[in-house]
């Protein structure tokens, strides 16, 4: 049988939970009692800098060695760095704490986007160059800091312990929707800004000044981020051996289903520049995109205040199917406006989906793997958006955009899936605990 998570311990005194008389205010009005007020600020801006580095590179490249493909190689680079070195921080944090693997990332990270930055814009014959300019795009993504998926793990820390503390009840149990809800949000809206903003700077100023931005961001806020209190709440668990290696085969459904999302993502975000391409030109289709994500952001929201008794196995299972079903209208706009409308309908699932996800990936989760977890479903969405741009972006180019649309289709039909098979996992594994 699988390891069940610890119950976790009473908050100190002086530990950032929910006191008792947080009761007053709106649900989203309780984090910052939870985790104090700057943790909010910090933990979203603190996570830009990963949303402008893939785009960021890809510019940075492109522009100083005008090849395409070398840029699209460096930007492909960032993403497999990504997805390979967040599980690796995400254990290390599990295993040494999360301030001084943070701290470490930031100036790792730091110190290899300078030096992509230095070869970005560099000119030259050496043969040996382009390999050069990979491996440091592929440092770059390697160490890029795990914010996002790192401050799920004080949440799911800090929830426990407020509703330890505070005797709310069933009612604190709200508290961890509200936080991932918050979570999905800031997810959507810095990968929605990351982009823009890497946009802005590199046409108005030198495409240089994105990374240099995310450098600067990366070597304050993180750091911040790193030692704000609510490092504490997160339980160091120092195992070794059989134990520490022994994870539920139940967390390989979110991670799947991640895999899936980031495929939905990038296969979406390549047919939509197929479409652009058709009746305006490929560069809007980040505008599309970014509707789509705007939709999300808010639906994402809109989980805290969704009845308890509508169970996450449900949730999943349900905005999923609707996913599917909504997907199937990205082959009917013969129009960008009427591509607007879609992606903003389409947008309303995808985000619960999100929240989802990586709500059952802390359920299912040892409490002392939580940080390996949370950053396996990080890469996993890293890894499909790389499979989704591969696969869309060959049908793009083969059969045209109606075809590439097929795999957003397939990918929220894959999620539906992989929800029945948790829900029905989920409840084999509560009957043997």
């Amino acid at each position: 049988m699988a390891p069940t998570a610890q119950q976790p311990q009473p908050a100190a005194p002086n530990s950032p939970v929910c006191a008792p008389g947080v009761r007053s205010g709106g649900r989203f009005a309780r984090l910052p009692h939870l985790a104090g007020r700057s943790f909010i600020p910090l933990g979203l801006f603190a996570r830009l800098p990963l949303a402008m580095l893939t785009v960021g590179a890809l510019t940075l490249v492109t522009s100083g060695t005008g090849s395409y493909a070398l840029g699209g190689t460096a930007a492909g680079a960032v993403g497999i760095g990504s997805a390979l070195g967040a599980p690796v921080f995400g254990a290390l944090a599990d295993r040494r704490g999360q301030r001084p693997v943070l701290l470490a990332a930031a100036v790792l990270n730091s110190l290899a986007v300078v030096a992509l930055i230095a070869m970005g814009g560099a000119v030259t014959t050496d043969a040996s160059f382009p390999v050069a300019l990979v491996v440091a795009a592929f440092l770059a993504g390697a160490t890029c800091p795990q914010v996002g998926p790192l401050a799920r793990v004080r949440w799911m820390a800090l929830t426990s312990r407020g509703q330890a503390a505070s005797g709310l009840g069933k009612d604190a149990g709200r508290d961890l929707d509200t936080a991932l809800s918050y979570e999905g949000t800031a997810d959507e809206l810095t990968f929605v800004l990351g982009p823009a903003l890497v946009g802005i700077l590199a046409s108005l100023v030198a495409p240089w000044l994105p990374l240099a931005l995310a450098v600067l961001m990366t070597i304050t806020l993180v750091p911040a981020f790193a030692v704000h209190r609510t490092h504490k709440a997160v339980p160091l668990k120092r195992t070794t051996g059989a134990k520490a290696a022994r994870v539920p085969a139940v967390v390989a459904l979110p991670v799947l289903a991640m895999v899936a999302m980031g495929t939905f993502f990038g296969s979406t975000q390549t047919a939509l520049s197929s479409f652009s391409a058709s009746y305006a030109s490929s560069e809007i289709a980040g505008l599309l995109y970014a509707v789509m994500g705007l939709s999300s952001a808010a639906a994402a929201l809109s989980v805290a205040y969704w009845p308890r008794s509508f169970t996450p196995a449900a949730r999943w299972m349900v905005s999923a199917a609707v996913m599917a079903g909504l997907a199937l209208l990205l082959v009917v706009p013969e129009s960008l406006g009427g591509m607007v409308g879609v992606l903003l309908v389409l947008g309303l699932p995808v985000g619960p989906v999100m929240v989802t996800v990586f709500a059952i990936g802390g359920l299912v989760a040892p409490a002392e793997r939580l940080g390996t977890v949370m950053t396996a479903l990080a890469s996993g969405l890293v890894a499909g958006a790389a499979l989704g741009s591969a696969v869309g972006g060959q049908l793009a180019q083969q059969s045209g955009y109606h075809a590439a649309f097929a795999v957003p289709v397939v990918a929220a039909g894959v999620l539906f899936g992989l929800g029945l098979a948790c829900a029905a996992a989920v409840r084999k594994r509560r009957a043997r605990v």
